[in-house]
C-alpha cells in the first residue's frame, strides 16, 4: 500500500483511455489499495486509475458523507437522463473548477473487485461523481467539456 502521486493537467497519461481489467488479480487488488490511500491523503470523492498513472478501468467513489466507498473495475454508464449544470473540480487540475454539464440521473454497472457484476442507480453528486470518474478512464478531464473554469483564490 502506497500514496501515489496524482498526475496533473497536462501530463499524456490523463488523455490516454484506458485498458479494460481482464483479470482481478493481485496487482489489481494492490491498485485499488494505492487508490485508497491516495484519495483519503487529500479532499478529494473519486479517484480514476489513470491519476496515479495507471491505464486500467478502475474508480474510486468515497462522497464522504458515511456511505460506503465504491470501487468499480470496467465500469460503464448504462443509462443516463436529463441534463443538470453543476461546478466539479478535479484532483488532477488543482486549483480550479468548472461548469459542466452532467446527466441528473446515471445508471452504471461494473465489477466489485470479487468479481461479482453489480448496478449503481445514482443522481445528484453520486451521479456526477460516476461521469467524471468513468470520463478520466476514456482520457476525458471535466476541462474538456467544460462551459467555463474559474482559478481558485
Amino acid at each position: 500500500m502506497a500514496i501515489r502521486e496524482i498526475l496533473q493537467y497536462g501530463n499524456e497519461i490523463l488523455k490516454t483511455p484506458c485498458e479494460k481489467v481482464e483479470k482481478i488479480d493481485k496487482d489489481i487488488k494492490e491498485l485499488i489499495k494505492d487508490m485508497k490511500d491516495t484519495l483519503y491523503n487529500c479532499d478529494g470523492i473519486g479517484l480514476a486509475a489513470p491519476q496515479i498513472g495507471v491505464l486500467k478501468r478502475v474508480i474510486l467513489i468515497d462522497l464522504r458523507d458515511g456511505s460506503d466507498a465504491i470501487i468499480l473495475i470496467n465500469p460503464e454508464i448504462v443509462e443516463a437522463e436529463g441534463e443538470e449544470l453543476s461546478i466539479e473540480g478535479c484532483l488532477s487540475y488543482e486549483g480550479f473548477e468548472g461548469e459542466v454539464l452532467r446527466p441528473e440521473k446515471v445508471i452504471v454497472r461494473g465489477l466489485t473487485p470479487k468479481n461479482k457484476l453489480v448496478e449503481y442507480t445514482a443522481d445528484g453528486l453520486l451521479a456526477k461523481a460516476f461521469c467524471h470518474e468513468i470520463d478520466h478512464l476514456d482520457g476525458i478531464m471535466y476541462m474538456d467539456k467544460s462551459r467555463k473554469i474559474y482559478k481558485l483564490k
